[in-house]
């Protein structure tokens, strides 16, 4: 089975200087709140806006729209809408829900513009001063004027593993899951730690397993709100499943022709998952 990458395939050259807004069509990631702002294609399909001019009707205000680079030559851009829509032929969605509704490189992209955003509003102010922050012309960075302390996008690191035992593999149910639905394992780094590190940490807490031979399988940008998923497959190495009770309500192994509801082709937990199951068809 192959294993997918999760990136653009269309070229795109990163970028933060920007192009003349208004000379060229360009595609608009317009957040209102966390939502993104859509063109209806037909009735499942949707789109980005797509337009020469800032579709906002606030353009014109202090802090312009975040260029983000050119996808396949076009100009790509990120900006907050404040207040309602302007357009009433056009609707604001969720990321989570627009999967499969996109063009899979603009999702992605959508992805970006949302996490830049994200950053932007959340370090308006020094972390160190208090001073009310500058954006950088050259990279991507809020910089004070005060202090020079600069403040670059965050990045959270995350590692998801598939413990498998023989035919099995290990699936667990957290709280915030839905009724029957089970996933793999997953945590956040911990600072000076590997990524090795966490997946046997990780285990150890949450099933009270020990795990060897973990190889890395994929990685995947996750903008709920700044991740990055790193994935791996590791062997149970030894002990018997016992759940921590706060972050897992239960845990078991399953065999790959009698799975429980299991996350789909969205995360890189279902991809996991759909390998595993293929590996041992």
């Amino acid at each position: 089975m192959e294993i997918p990458a999760f990136e653009l395939q269309l070229p795109f050259e990163s970028g933060v200087e920007p192009p003349m807004i208004g000379e060229e069509p360009a595609w608009w990631f317009v957040f209102q709140d966390s939502n993104l702002v859509l063109e209806r294609i037909d009735e499942r399909r949707v789109r980005p806006l797509f337009q020469r001019q800032d579709p906002r009707p606030d353009s014109a205000a202090p802090e312009a729209a975040h260029f983000l680079g050119r996808l396949d030559g076009i100009p790509c851009y990120a900006a907050d809408l404040k207040g309602g829509l302007p357009d009433t032929t056009w609707i604001a969605r969720g990321l989570f829900v627009l999967h499969h509704r996109m063009d899979a490189d603009l999702f992605l992209l959508a992805g970006r513009a949302f996490q830049v955003l994200e950053w932007d509003r959340k370090h308006r102010y020094c972390g160190r001063c208090g001073t009310p922050t500058e954006r950088a012309t050259t990279q991507r960075a809020r910089i004070c004027p005060n202090c020079e302390f600069t403040q670059f996008p965050r990045l959270t690191p995350a590692m998801m593993v598939l413990v498998r035992r023989g035919r099995q593999l290990l699936l667990a149910h957290a709280p915030r899951y839905p009724d029957g639905f089970y996933s793999v394992l997953a945590g956040f780094t911990e600072p000076g730690e590997t990524l090795e590190a966490c997946v046997r940490r990780e285990v150890r807490e949450e099933v009270g397993l020990d795990v060897t031979n973990i190889r890395y399988f994929a990685s995947q940008s996750w903008p709920f709100p700044h991740s990055l998923m790193v994935a791996y497959i590791a062997d149970w190495a030894g002990g018997e499943i016992c759940i921590d009770d706060d972050e897992i309500t239960h845990a078991d192994w399953f065999d790959p022709d009698n799975l429980p509801y299991v996350p789909g082709e969205m995360s890189i937990a279902g991809h996991l998952i759909r390998w595993f199951v293929e590996e041992h068809r």
